[in-house]
């Protein structure tokens, strides 16, 4: 498929075009007759994916059988045995837990950059601020659901390639690579400078000594074996589900903290806003926001899916974490203004570093972000699998391969980060922007066709602004 071919076209597509990403694959005249000739699956039905099991023709011959490609799944009229696919999941998990999974894909350590962009915006600039990309990172989920109901895909890179062919599917899956390695980096940043320090503070140490266990290489490489590795090797994203509510009662106990900390100090509210370092800002609040590249496998995972359902779990995940990230970034403001440092924790340390309630923050954080890492990576393995294995079924060796491979790289590159600022902002200000704004628009003005929604309509218009 050409870059310059429609996404409406109703020519024949290569095989790689026709496998849908959630392990249903279809024949090129049935994708045509599901998005072109009917309307995309309504919000309150259960939407139809194109040849799925449920809707299998039964009058299909054994030729064209023989004829699919390794990518493409069916049901055997013989032995009713299919290829299982990488991202062949069925449907399972709860719409609670997948509330749990996408929050927790959202949540992780922006939270604590936060209170430093609120340092330098103001108040009021940053509570602006913090609607407008909440608002907007759901309105792009919404796009990203649509188009994939109307293609019947359900992967980021497979949308791309639906779109604009290999550049685009290079580009959405390099992206959400990028995006996503720097997140991990930061989640193990943090592990990396507050383990030594908790360490160091239940064990009453003054003056360290050299000893390994408060050496914060050694421990975040052991922190990646014992506790990511095995949760990384998991073969469903759903089966993360118990992790990630655990992972956000402790977030949750942070932002409690925060705000018993700053009420135990005298404080001024200032409203005023300042527009020193505001350009950190936005970076920081993208990054913060991104959780487009889980939301088609939580989507696909999901129970009974439909694009309404779905919605409703990134409305339900954003609007709390909208909350959570607002309160922790007033209180955490409120208790040192301009003198809060661009990973809170390392300030609070500056009142008491031997504080009980500190170090009950510190190890609930830390909690948080190392069980938030498996949640990232799922994507970007996916992604690599889109790009080098798209036809490839699901294979175990190479799923292991993967997640180890990106699990050295990350720790190489956590034990030379100069500092988390420079995470938040680089991939904040490069790819978060393409995952949350770019791509999920451009995406639907090539893929919804012009005869259901024309280039003048007002959705498109309002994509296009």
């Amino acid at each position: 498929m050409s870059e310059d071919k429609p996404a409406d076209t109703v020519e024949s597509a290569p095989a790689e075009e026709n496998a849908i990403p959630n392990g249903k694959g279809h024949e090129p005249g049935e994708e045509i007759t599901a998005s072109a000739k009917t309307p995309p699956a309504g919000d309150g039905e259960k939407e139809t994916v194109p040849n799925s099991d449920q809707n299998a023709s039964p009058h299909r011959t054994e030729n064209t059988e023989a004829n699919l490609p390794e990518s493409q799944e069916f049901l055997s009229g013989i032995d009713d045995k299919k290829t299982t696919r990488f991202t062949d999941f069925e449907g399972k998990t709860s719409f609670g837990m997948s509330v749990f999974n996408l929050g927790n894909a959202i949540m992780g350590s922006g939270i604590l950059g936060l209170a430093y962009a609120m340092a330098n915006t103001g108040v009021v600039l940053f509570l602006t601020l913090l609607t407008v990309v909440a608002v907007l990172s759901s309105y792009s989920i919404h796009l990203l659901l649509k188009s994939s109901g109307i293609v019947g895909i359900r992967a980021y890179e497979q949308l791309g390639y639906r779109a604009f062919g290999t550049p685009g599917k290079m580009a959405a899956g390099i992206a959400i690579t990028l995006q996503n390695i720097g997140a991990m980096s930061s989640y193990l940043y943090i592990v990396k400078y507050e383990f030594p320090l908790v360490i160091q503070a239940f064990l009453k140490v003054d003056k360290p000594a050299g000893e390994w266990y408060l050496n914060g290489n050694y421990l975040v490489i052991i922190v990646s074996i014992a506790v990511i590795l095995p949760l990384a090797l998991m073969k469903q994203l759903g089966y993360l589900g118990y992790t990630s509510g655990f992972s956000l009662s402790c977030m949750v106990f942070f932002l409690i903290s925060v705000c018993l900390l700053t009420l135990g100090i005298q404080v001024v509210v200032l409203l005023l806003v300042s527009y020193l370092l505001t350009a950190y800002t936005i970076p920081i609040l993208a990054f913060a926001f991104v959780c487009h590249p889980e939301v088609l496998p939580i989507y696909t995972e999901l129970r009974n899916p439909t694009k309404k359902k779905m919605q409703h779990v990134a409305n339900i995940s954003i609007a709390v974490m909208y909350s959570m990230y607002f309160l922790a970034a007033l209180f955490g403001y409120l208790t040192f203004y301009g003198e809060v440092e661009p990973e809170l924790l390392h300030t609070y340390s500056r009142i008491d570093p031997y504080d009980t309630l500190i170090l009950c923050v510190r190890v609930a954080v830390l909690t948080a972000v190392t069980l938030t890492v498996p949640i990232v990576l799922f994507p970007v393995r996916r992604a690599i699998q889109q790009m080098m294995f798209p036809n490839k079924t699901f294979n175990w060796p190479r799923h292991i391969a993967i997640a180890i491979i990106l699990l050295t790289f990350i720790n190489l590159l956590v034990i030379f980060a100069p500092n988390i600022l420079g995470i938040f902002g680089i991939i904040g200000a490069t790819s978060a922007p393409c995952l949350i704004f770019i791509f999920p628009a451009v995406f639907y003005i090539r893929i919804v066709p012009k005869e259901e929604e024309p280039l003048r309509s007002v959705p498109k218009i309002l994509v296009r602004i």
